[in-house]
């Protein structure tokens, strides 16, 4: 792993400030959420899992799930100095990587589940999605670059794209 590089495992969420990169490895169903304040440097990343939260369950990692891991996300980004009204957002994952039999992959598949639960998030709080890319059969990895303002995704079948330039929106909010 390269100096600055903060890896964004299952369910977790971090946050870095100014410089740094972080890394959520192996998106299959998962979404790899970013959030970005572009005035402050605020960055942070989440791996979610799941689209919610099990009923009657307590919740060890908030980070697992759409339903408690974007709050958690925008408590985390507060607390480190980041304003959540200024946030941009992407978002990757979210792919469909086993095949069930007929008539079963609605109800089987996490991936899009998850890829709807987060935009429902999202679009409660008017979010600004500055890019996504979800679905398909490819599981991927999602690297930000803060200082480059770069997010980049790979796939093993389609390699690596920029995905989108967050530095443009910080040059664009100063």
């Amino acid at each position: 792993m390269a100096a600055g590089q903060v890896l964004v495992g299952m369910a977790e969420i971090k946050v870095i400030k100014g410089t740094g990169q972080l890394t959520c490895l192996g998106l299959g169903s998962c979404i790899g959420l970013l959030a970005y304040d572009a005035e402050s440097g605020v960055c942070g990343m989440a791996h979610i899992m799941l689209p919610e939260a099990f009923k009657d369950k307590p919740v060890d990692k908030p980070g697992k799930f759409a339903d408690t891991g974007v709050p958690a996300l925008l408590a985390e980004i507060e607390k480190a100095g980041g304003n959540i009204r200024r946030l941009t957002w992407v978002f990757t994952g979210g792919a469909q990587v086993f095949k069930y039999g007929a008539g079963t992959a609605s109800k089987l598949d996490v991936g899009a589940r998850n890829g709807e639960a987060v935009n429902a998030h999202l679009k409660k709080l008017g979010a600004r999605i500055l890019a996504q890319d979800i679905g398909g059969t490819s599981g991927r990895t999602m690297v930000a670059n803060i200082e480059t303002g770069e997010v980049r995704v790979r796939t093993v079948q389609g390699g690596e794209k920029t995905l989108c330039q967050l530095k443009r929106v910080r040059a664009e909010a100063a």
